[in-house]
């Protein structure tokens, strides 16, 4: 594959016409690589889902990966992780600001399981894309990086931890559990609520942020264990890059 990981911006269409003809390609792309997968779609089952000429295809895009690209910006728009530090909470709870940010999070994803999981598809066999992710990636990396900080600046979050690897390890948990959970569907009677409970818990412990309401006794046991081990992981990895 390529190296060059750019995208031509294209513009919008200047007409009524034309912008209602490229959201109806860009629905369809969605139907259909979230049923076909990325190598078994092509530009004429869009154009026939879209109810439109093969030829109006490609006066909006150029060819399928063109539009798959549009696809996911306009969907990483739809899902953005509001992050610790812009969910639209008061930031003086922060448990709160997490949990409501971890549950708009895992809400997205199973919304948009299907196209989620051929996103991760395509990551392997295109460098171009997977480029692309990595820079989303970093990107929701880094505003939970600074939320991080501004919970340590305010007394509300370890300060002996590292927020670039702590946001890192926990910011892979929860993605990496939504795609087991809901991409693959490894769990699939898992109960929406306790999963989002669960996943802030060990947001909440591994960062050491105080809480105002407890679990019942033997739950929090567990997931106070469970944030140990996750923090023991955590210093081993600062350790080994440390050494290195």
């Amino acid at each position: 594959m390529s190296s060059d990981t750019s995208t031509p911006e294209r513009p919008l269409p200047h007409t009524e016409r034309g912008r209602q003809t490229r959201a109806a390609l860009l629905a369809a792309a969605r139907a259909v690589f979230a049923r076909d997968g990325f190598i078994a779609t092509t530009t004429t089952s869009i154009a026939k889902s879209a109810g439109v000429a093969n030829g109006s295809f490609y006066t909006h895009f150029t060819d399928k990966y063109e539009i798959f690209v549009a696809l996911y910006q306009e969907l990483q728009e739809e899902m953005l992780h509001p992050g610790i530090q812009d969910a639209h909470l008061d930031h003086s709870d922060p448990v709160a600001v997490i949990e409501e940010a971890t549950r708009a999070y895992l809400e997205s994803y199973r919304d948009n399981a299907a196209l989620m999981r051929v996103f991760e598809q395509v990551s392997v066999i295109d460098e171009r894309f997977r480029e692309l992710r990595l820079r989303r990636a970093r990107a929701f990396e880094e505003r939970n990086v600074r939320g991080i900080r501004r919970l340590q600046r305010e007394g509300k979050a370890d300060p002996t931890l590292d927020p670039e690897l702590v946001a890192d390890a926990l910011s892979c948990m929860v993605s990496r559990d939504a795609y087991m959970t809901f991409a693959l569907g490894l769990r699939p009677a898992v109960d929406f609520d306790d999963l989002v409970t669960t996943l802030t818990t060990l947001w909440v412990n591994a960062l050491r942020v105080p809480r105002t309401t407890e679990a019942p006794d033997g739950r929090r046991r567990a997931l106070d264990e469970t944030a140990a081990q996750l923090r023991a992981a955590l210093e081993q990895i600062e350790d080994l890059r440390d050494r290195t």
